[in-house]
């Protein structure tokens, strides 16, 4: 896979998580991503600071970016 594909790869998961943070409100972008197997992302609005923010960032974003892009090993929140 392509760093390109990565990257929509990576935006498709974002696109999939973006409506239930955006419910809470909330949101999240694409930061960078790094030797095509770490991803940094910022969570916006009332995501930030959140005490479920964490959980969030490693159940819900990580587990659907790797659904999408399965070589990415970790995903990191940039405040």
């Amino acid at each position: 896979m392509t760093s390109e594909e990565t990257k929509l790869n990576v935006e498709k998961a974002l696109d999939e998580i973006r409506p239930f943070l955006e419910s809470d409100g909330g949101n999240i972008s694409l930061i960078s991503i790094e030797d095509d197997k770490l991803v940094r992302v910022q969570l916006q609005g009332a995501c930030v600071g959140c005490s479920v923010n964490q959980m969030t960032l490693k159940s819900g974003v990580e587990m659907t970016i790797k659904k999408y892009a399965p070589h990415i090993e970790q995903v990191i929140n940039v405040e």
